[in-house]
């Protein structure tokens, strides 16, 4: 049987300072699964370059005329991590039997490549990574983590906890994939829905190698938005059931008025009417955002707009391992 060919998605924004031990560990992880007969050797990593602002493109340029096994694209633009990632693994699917998606901050364990690729040739389509723990992170992240899950569980998304997007697709998982053409991507939610066969692999994530994350509190915040919205209407819904519960409680609030006033007794209400106003006015701004963050979306969505555009390439159908190395 021949081995299969692997190519590994990388994407990369403003990752000068981490690059090069990036591409140095990716490469020595590759070539020893190429030597075990694991993968072919006409395998490949691509750098996904999402529009960085430093020296990312030319380290990956550099690379790629040193080692053809490196192989590069550069996006015209920033179109967000999840777009990046789609790059890579539409631009991979022609010429790959399976795709590895991880980041190039050296955090998830590049040796658990090699117990994806075990999963692999065992037959499983899609592979996730999972975090074993999560002592490298602050107590709030830990916390909110966990109840953005929880939330997401209660939402009907199923999603695998403590997985990011270090994971394997078989190309059976990527034909399928690109007929999912939607404009707000939400992988972690789309790929479970694929319902392919799937397992999981467990390591522990590091400290990031060098450089700064590039998930700030509020992107995380825009990211879980994201992909509660993309998913599940529940939000929406849970809106019109709090508008159902203050209209009820309204109308219990002038049923007591109504009596206070036939049993002649006087109210002056100033304290009760300002609680109401702020609340009843608040709980109808929340509402607005909510139903206007599902209009936004739909305002996307009826554009049809591409969700990348590639400005440079470094590929070759002839691209492989070298042996000798």
């Amino acid at each position: 049987m021949e081995e299969p060919i692997l190519t590994i998605v990388v994407p990369c924004y403003n990752e000068e300072a981490v690059l090069d031990e990036t591409t140095k560990r990716l490469r020595t992880v590759l070539l020893q699964a190429c030597r075990d007969q694991l993968i072919s050797f006409r395998s490949t990593i691509l750098f996904v370059d999402d529009g960085s602002n430093d020296r990312t493109w030319e380290i990956i340029d550099s690379a790629a005329q040193e080692n053809q096994e490196i192989t590069g694209l550069k996006l015209s633009r920033n179109f967000g991590h999840q777009n990046a990632l789609i790059a890579g693994m539409e631009t991979a699917r022609p010429y790959s039997d399976c795709v590895i998606t991880i980041d190039a901050d050296l955090q998830d364990d590049v040796n658990a490549i090699r117990k994806f690729l075990i999963k692999f040739r065992n037959g499983y389509d899609v592979v996730y990574g999972v975090r074993d723990k999560r002592d490298t992170d602050t107590m709030f992240k830990k916390n909110t983590a966990l109840l953005f899950y929880k939330i997401m569980e209660r939402l009907g998304v199923k999603m695998v906890p403590n997985h990011a997007d270090y994971r394997l697709l078989s190309r059976r998982v990527l034909d399928e994939f690109v007929n999912y053409q939607e404009e707000n991507i939400f992988l972690r939610g789309m790929i479970p829905l694929l319902g392919f066969k799937s397992t999981k692999v467990y390591y522990n994530r590091a400290e990031r190698f060098a450089g700064e994350s590039k998930y700030p509190l509020k992107k995380m915040l825009n990211f879980a938005i994201d992909g509660i919205t993309s998913f599940s209407i529940t939000p929406i819904r849970m809106v019109t059931y709090l508008g159902g519960t203050v209209a009820g409680i309204g109308f219990l609030i002038g049923l007591y008025a109504i009596i206070q006033h036939v049993l002649g007794h006087v109210v002056t209400g100033w304290t009760s009417m300002i609680i109401s106003l702020w609340t009843i006015g608040g709980m109808q701004l929340i509402a607005i955002g909510v139903i206007g963050e599902y209009i936004g979306k739909i305002f996307k969505e009826t554009k049809h707009r591409p969700r990348y555009i590639v400005e440079k390439r470094l590929l070759s159908n002839e691209s492989f391992v070298t042996k000798a190395l």
